[in-house]
Formats: C-alpha cells, sequence, structure tokens
C-alpha cells in the first residue's frame, strides 16, 4: 500500500474545524442514550469462539450486551487487535507463515438492524457494492466528499442490499440525508446488525470496498489512510 495523497494532520484540522456542523450519523441524543463500549480483544473473555462462530449466537450476545448496559450502541473498535476476524477466511492468510488480518481501522456502532444511517455533511456516491462473503461487509456504500479543498472518502458496511439497489455512482448525497439502515446479517456478511463506518483518503483505485481490516505489520500505513473516525462520529467521549 501507498502513502496517502493527503497528509492526515491536514485532513483532521480540517475535520477538527468543522466538527460543529457534522450531522449525527446515527441517532444519537447524548443526554438520554447510552453508549456501551464493546471489546473484541482477546481481552475479552466472555466472547468465545463458540460465540462468534455462530451469527446467531453472535447475534443474542450483542443485544444482550446492549440490554444489561441500558445502552442504544455498542460502539469501538479502532485500532484495535481483533479475536473475533477468525470466524471468517477472507481475513486470514494465505497460508500458515504468513500473518492474517486482525487490526480494525474504522468504529463499528452496533444496534438494532433498520437502524437509520445519515450523512453526516455532503458529498456524492463514489461507488457500492455487494461483498457477499461471509464475515465480508455485504452491502457497502462509499461516499466521495470536499471540505475546504480536500477530497476524502466515508465507508459505510453493512447496510441493507435495498441501500445499494438504488443508489447510483455520482448521485449528490445532501447533509443530514438518510441514505441506509443497518442491514440483517444475510445482507450484511453475516454478522449482528451494525454499521462499519471509516474515513479514508486514499481510495487507491477501489471501487465498492476498501479494506477495513489491516495486517498488525501494516498498521502505521493503513491508519495513517483512515484515521480515527471518530473525529466524525463524536460519540466516543460518551462511551461506558
Amino acid at each position: 500500500m501507498k502513502d496517502p495523497l493527503i497528509d492526515p494532520k491536514d485532513i483532521i484540522h480540517v475535520l477538527r474545524k468543522n466538527q460543529s456542523s457534522f450531522f449525527p450519523v446515527v441517532p444519537f441524543n447524548p443526554e438520554k442514550d447510552k453508549l456501551k463500549l464493546v471489546d473484541f480483544t482477546s481481552t475479552n473473555t466472555d466472547l468465545t469462539s463458540e460465540i462468534f462462530d455462530n451469527t446467531e449466537l453472535f447475534s443474542e450476545y450483542i443485544m444482550d450486551l446492549l440490554e444489561d448496559a441500558g445502552a442504544t450502541y455498542g460502539i469501538g473498535g479502532y485500532g484495535e487487535l481483533r479475536t473475533v476476524y477468525s470466524r471468517s477466511k477472507i481475513f486470514d492468510a494465505a497460508d500458515i507463515q504468513s500473518e492474517p488480518r486482525r487490526l480494525h481501522l474504522g468504529i463499528d456502532i452496533w444496534g438494532k438492524a433498520g437502524t437509520p444511517v445519515y450523512a453526516p455533511f455532503g458529498g456524492m456516491v463514489h461507488s457500492f457494492a455487494f461483498n457477499d462473503h461471509y464475515g465480508d461487509y455485504g452491502a457497502t456504500l462509499i461516499l466521495l466528499h470536499q471540505l475546504e479543498g480536500f477530497s476524502f472518502y466515508t465507508l459505510y458496511g453493512h447496510l441493507s442490499l435495498n441501500d445499494i439497489q438504488r443508489a447510483t455512482e455520482g448521485q449528490y448525497v445532501n447533509r443530514g440525508q438518510q441514505m441506509a439502515v443497518f442491514g440483517p446479517p444475510e445482507e450484511n456478511g453475516h454478522w449482528p446488525p451494525h454499521l462499519h463506518f471509516q474515513v479514508i483518503l486514499d481510495m487507491a483505485y477501489r471501487e465498492g470496498d476498501y479494506p477495513g481490516v489491516c495486517k498488525y505489520s501494516e498498521r502505521e500505513q493503513y491508519l495513517a489512510n483512515s484515521p480515527d473516525a471518530d473525529i466524525i462520529l463524536q460519540m466516543m467521549q460518551y462511551a461506558r
């Protein structure tokens, strides 16, 4: 992977300067809605392979976690080295001597299927795809944005299939426009319902897909090209 064309410090500065104008990506009121910090690292011994290898059990685990916490959403995962990716071969290495992909590059928001997803600011539909492999993004939408002369992208993974069937490349999306919902497991790559939200500086000529998980040894390059998406979400400060 080549270095991003944009200096991450520049776009982070621009995003921070404009934070007050961003529309919430999901319905969230910090005065009444609780957020549960979700841990998918090896330190979470409650999340066993028996659970995360079974989509139904995994979904029950997430919903029980939120219910017990009285939380509207579970959230987290940026830069997290996750054990759950062993559930899918798409994250594994070509052979046992090679390194698998385990480091998460976006933020996941876990909730109910059908939860609305909104555009945080204006943009254009760059591309979309149905990445229909077990453990993949499922229905995926990518927007292209321009802000103060900088171009960058936001990726929305694990959506409803209907959302991308209505999309058109080049279509303009307004700030605050509902463009998708959390998809059910059969449409979202066979995961518990959630949104994978990721900022990308350089798409490297990809369309409809971009790695949301990288090898640990490649973390510096990938994290530089996908800065912490909470700079847009502004939700992690409320997670407990």
